[in-house]
């Protein structure tokens, strides 16, 4: 009777590790899945940078600092691709100088009437919003991996089964600055 006692206790437990496991597998799949497609949205967004900077090159000629400014920063978020902790940052940086961008185009006429201009900021508005979207998802999907993994009883088998915590795709104290509005 004792032998049968402890066989079902051994096998409690391995069907507690085996769903351990599974739970923390698909979890962490869950988490690579949403970077992935931040990933997608950022090299759409990184593919969209070059064509807008060469449409509105000509007309915004005395601009060239704000040009050098969006595509050094849009070659540092390119470079920080793949890693959460590089990419917010350096994403950010290039939000920052895109919304630079923007706003000196609202001051060439010729830009406002140029469709390609026009088009390429609408694209690459869409894809910001994507990009906040994945975000969303991408952080959700880690919060609930990294809760799974540091509750118990699955933080006694966690690190030991090779699953770490993963980092949030964090946004800069930069972006969460409300723009200030002067009335005049």
């Amino acid at each position: 009777m004792g032998f049968w006692i402890v066989l079902g206790v051994i096998a409690a437990i391995g069907l507690w590790l085996v769903a351990l496991y599974n739970g923390l597998v698909a979890g962490r799949n869950q988490a690579q899945t949403a970077w992935s497609q931040i990933d997608v949205q950022l090299k759409r967004r990184h593919d969209l940078i070059p064509n807008l900077v060469q449409v509105v090159k000509d007309a915004m000629g005395y601009e060239q600092e704000t040009l050098t400014k969006v595509i050094q920063a849009r070659n540092n978020a390119v470079a920080a691709t793949g890693n959460p902790a590089q990419a917010g940052p350096a994403e950010a940086a290039l939000t920052q100088a895109t919304r630079g961008l923007f706003a000196l185009m609202e001051n060439y006429p010729q830009l406002k009437a140029n469709d390609n201009a026009m088009q390429l900021q609408e694209e690459l508005t869409t894809t910001e919003n994507k990009i906040a979207f994945a975000r969303q998802f991408y952080n959700d999907s880690v919060n609930s991996y990294n809760v799974r993994r540091q509750s118990f009883p699955a933080v006694l088998a966690a690190a030991s089964l090779g699953f770490g915590p993963i980092e949030l795709f964090n946004m800069p104290e930069t972006e969460r600055e409300v723009p200030k509005v002067a009335l005049r």
